[in-house]
């Protein structure tokens, strides 16, 4: 079996940033990552200063390469079971798919979250490229494009206003039913058009979406359009550990990211569905320094009990 002081359960930006600052901390931590980041299918991640445009998955490849530098171990794999080993104080046994079992002192679960996306045709293909959902990593890069959103909820209304400040030319696509009267006045009030009717698919040419279709043979020529996925965390570890959820559905934690289980923290989207990369690399930072100081008062306490016991 593998010892480990932390094990970090995810590669992403949260995890990786905790890793870093646990390996600077002189901290034994691995970092077990499936090879699935969420925003994979983007060609480019925003809003993270100094790194504004940067593949993704090339933020991946020099964070691992800063972790492994100061010693931290990257595993590929995914966990099956975490388990609490009986003891006083915190331990863990991480079972990996391969067989494989670490052992650790400490655990982070920054597993992320899926994007359960409409079934529409042509959803899943042009998934982060000009289907897309966040406007501010992707807004400024169709900006004064002809724009789509589509779905009839508060919330689909509310990313239509939203989308608005990028763009003159947006349209909301009501698929799923009617809206209210004084809803539909302020999407009218600022220009934006509403469309009524299911959407049977996005219209593609040349690897470019170029419109979306409607039940009644209607394509309204769009060359960008977004949606609010519905956001499921990736919490099988915390639940199964017995974490608390919120009566939100998500795993509840402090300011740290420490959940209602000694010695498991979280960070990133597994917790927080709304935080982007430079959030989820924040909150990792701040889950691995609360971590850090748990591990110095155990040290201090078996430093101790050590100490008394032979003077």
């Amino acid at each position: 079996m593998n010892e480990y002081d932390v094990v970090v359960i995810g590669g992403g930006a949260a995890g990786l940033s905790a890793a870093l600052v646990l390996t600077r901390a002189r901290r034994h931590v691995a970092v077990v990552d499936s090879g699935a980041p969420r925003n994979a299918p983007a060609r480019e991640m925003h809003g993270f200063l100094s790194r504004d445009g940067l593949p993704p998955a090339e933020l991946l490849r020099l964070g691992r390469e800063e972790v492994a530098g100061y010693g931290g171990d990257i595993v590929a794999g995914l966990v099956t079971d975490v388990r609490r080993v009986e003891g006083a104080a915190p331990r863990f046994e991480v079972r990996l798919e391969d067989g494989d079992v670490l052992r650790a002192r400490r655990i982070l679960v920054a597993s992320g979250l899926r994007d359960e996306l409409p079934d529409i045709p042509g959803v899943s293909e042009r998934w982060g490229r000009d289907l897309l959902h966040c406007p501010y990593c992707h807004g400024y890069e169709v900006r004064d494009q002809p724009l789509g959103v589509i779905g009839a909820t508060a919330e689909a209304v509310q990313h239509a206003q939203l989308v608005r400040q990028w763009s003159h030319d947006v349209v909301l696509f009501l698929d799923a039913g009617p809206i209210a009267p004084d809803v539909r006045e302020a999407l009218v009030a600022r220009a934006i058009g509403v469309v009524d009717g299911p959407v049977t698919r996005l219209v593609v040419e040349d690897d470019q979406l170029t419109g979306v279709e409607l039940a009644d043979g209607r394509v309204v020529r769009r060359t960008a359009v977004f949606v609010r996925p519905r956001m499921v965390p990736d919490n099988r570890v915390l639940t199964g550990l017995g974490c608390t959820v919120g009566d939100n559905g998500w795993v509840a934690a402090d300011a740290t990211g420490r959940t209602s289980v000694a010695g498991v923290w979280v960070a990133g989207n597994v917790a927080d569905p709304r935080a982007q990369v430079i959030t989820a690399a924040g909150e990792g930072s701040a889950a691995a320094i609360a971590i850090n100081a748990d591990l110095v008062d155990e040290d201090v306490a078996t430093a101790l009990h050590d100490y008394r016991r032979t003077n």
